[in-house]
């Protein structure tokens, strides 16, 4: 019963750190700031926990090789 509630816990502290990193970033975009960097990073403390945010950082990641494989 505890476990279930650490984990409960766990995943609570994940989103709410998580969303306000990521909020910080998307905010940084029209704010001076280095949003490329704070963006993903937010995306990848959800990806821990959430498999929605996995799965953007897996699309987010391919498109950046395309990009990179172009040069």
């Amino acid at each position: 019963m505890i476990i279930k509630t650490i984990k409960q816990f766990k995943r609570l502290i994940v989103a709410i750190v998580g969303s306000t990193i990521l909020l910080i970033g998307i905010m940084l975009i029209v704010l001076p700031g280095p949003a490329f960097i704070i963006i993903p990073l937010g995306l990848s403390i959800l990806a821990s926990e959430f498999m929605w945010a996995k799965k953007l950082m897996d699309r987010l990641k391919e498109k950046l090789v395309k990009v990179f494989t172009k040069f």
